[in-house]
């Protein structure tokens, strides 16, 4: 389940959820965000980001394409099909930068694409322009 659940229940910005079974790109990311103002949770797999998506709904969840147990593609396609769950942005995050996969990402699902490895205010960008929120620069 993700990181921080107790903290989930309290906050006041924009509920961000990121999918990634590599344990330093989940660092680097929450590091990253977190710098930013932004408070995220982290799961290993696409099955723990549809779990924790059906349990408290998330506005953007970042997600690994290549994952064990259940990869960023099948994940997004599930949480698309919930019934009566709030539908969050989805953000492909993912290392293969091929001809196509941009729009493979957006067959299954997701809103956007991120290729790795990305820079600090990339991300930060990114999650702005789908949450609204605006931070200083400086935080980045």
């Amino acid at each position: 389940m993700p990181s921080n659940p107790s903290k989930a229940n309290s906050r006041s910005g924009p509920r961000i959820l990121m999918a990634e079974d590599n344990a330093i790109n989940q660092r680097v990311g929450q590091l990253m965000l977190r710098k930013a103002g932004f408070d995220i949770d982290l799961v290993a797999d696409g099955s723990e980001a549809v779990e924790a998506h059906r349990l408290q709904p998330y506005d953007l969840i970042l997600m690994d394409c290549q994952m064990p147990i259940m990869d960023g593609f099948e994940a997004s396609s599930l949480i698309r099909k919930m019934e009566g769950a709030a539908q969050p942005v989805i953000v492909a995050v993912t290392a293969n930068a091929l001809v196509g996969e941009r729009e493979r990402c957006l067959r299954a699902g997701m809103d956007d694409y991120l290729s790795k490895p990305f820079l600090a205010e990339q991300l930060v960008a990114l999650v702005e322009k789908w949450t609204g929120k605006r931070t200083s620069a400086a935080a980045v």
